[in-house]
């Protein structure tokens, strides 16, 4: 089906010193056609990292990007850059994303995914006089949808059932968006994407922290007995179908993003301990990479399964992956043992902290 493209001229990017923001940035300045300005607004905690965008500015001209460091729920903020800088895009990644800190601590994920959404929607409906040539999209997870069982997918008409405070605020941001579609006429567009993974994820994700863990010898936690399965999607693939999206999705409409890779938590430790084998031998402890393979107790309401199915999105846009599990798991493991500086960088302080408290020695409780 064609659709109409758009042409993106300056756009605010929430969060995009995070993971999938860094990448986003990068990905619309040296793999697309776009020629305009884009406008990243950061709050710049634990997880952000400004180093992740160094040189773009001077690679690319200051008329073109622009870093500014603040929080997506100052309303005053918020307006004034809509505003000042004419913005007609935005896209938006803000959000606290880990499922163990919202369990401990769920404040912080209700503040900055639910209030800071909508105070951006709400900033957006007052700046944005006229909807022509606007977009709000509004970057989700499939996590919103719960668990499925041994088959099925998700799909965009799943119903929500979120089980941790992370997805429940993910979930009530969704509904947020799509609220103000319909009650004013806010160009908005929703995407739902299924597990990351690719360069600068900060490690206490699950396959940095794997790679870094079994470099230093230390054990690899795995939840309950790893069954758990989620569908991987490399970031390139994840930033090229937003790229279809801003350009040729239809307003109020919603895509689910997947990478078509299912795997068990287990099965995928045991590929990245597999490519170290070849990769850093230098690395490998005596009894090999699996060994440190360490069960620990499962985690409050973790969901057995995700899976999305992304034929909307193909066959309306079409968008199609790149990346293979192989593939992709491949090139992001030598991503980090290229980058070990960078690593070293962000876990120190607080990340050190939070993995000491969280998974301890790693032995099972």
């Amino acid at each position: 089906m064609n659709h109409r493209e758009r042409t993106l001229r300056r756009v605010l990017v929430t969060g995009g010193c995070g993971f999938i923001g860094t990448n986003f940035i990068r990905y619309l300045f040296e793999k697309t056609e776009f020629s305009g300005k884009i406008i990243n607004l950061d709050k710049l905690t634990y997880a952000g990292n400004p180093k992740n965008l160094e040189g773009l500015a001077e690679r690319y001209g200051a008329g073109r990007y622009r870093f500014l460091r603040g929080d997506i729920g100052d309303a005053a903020l918020v307006e004034k850059i809509l505003r000042e800088e004419e913005v007609d895009t935005i896209v938006h990644f803000a959000a606290e994303s880990h499922v163990d800190r919202s369990i401990r601590g769920p404040e912080e994920f209700v503040r900055t995914n639910v209030l800071g959404t909508f105070t951006l929607l709400e900033a957006a409906r007052k700046v944005w006089e006229s909807p022509t040539g606007k977009v709000f999209h509004h970057v989700s997870t499939d996590e919103v949808f719960g668990s499925l069982g041994q088959v099925g997918f998700f799909t965009e008409g799943s119903p929500y059932d979120p089980r941790s405070p992370y997805s429940a605020s993910k979930a009530s941001s969704d509904h947020l968006v799509r609220a103000y579609f319909h009650t004013y006429h806010l160009p908005v567009m929703v995407s739902n994407c299924s597990n990351n993974y690719g360069p600068y994820q900060f490690p206490e994700k699950m396959i940095p922290l794997m790679v870094l863990n079994a470099l230093e010898g230390k054990p690899l936690p795995v939840y309950g007995e790893g069954t758990n399965v989620r569908d991987w999607l490399h970031v390139e693939d994840h930033c090229s179908a937003l790229w279809a999206i801003l350009n040729r999705g239809r307003l109020g409409e919603t895509y689910a993003v997947g990478g078509r890779s299912e795997t068990s938590n287990l099965r995928l430790v045991e590929s990245l301990c597999d490519i170290l084998e070849r990769r850093a031998p230098e690395s490998r402890p005596q009894k090999g990479f699996r060994s440190l393979i360490t069960f620990v107790k499962d985690r409050p309401g973790h969901d057995q399964r995700y899976a999305i199915d992304c034929r909307k999105i193909e066959e309306e846009l079409g968008w199609k992956r790149s990346f293979t599990l192989a593939q992709g798991l491949e090139e992001t493991l030598l991503w980090y043992l290229h980058n070990r500086a960078w690593c070293d960088e962000v876990r120190r302080g607080d990340y050190a902290e939070w993995i000491r408290v969280h998974y301890g020695s790693g032995e099972r409780e």
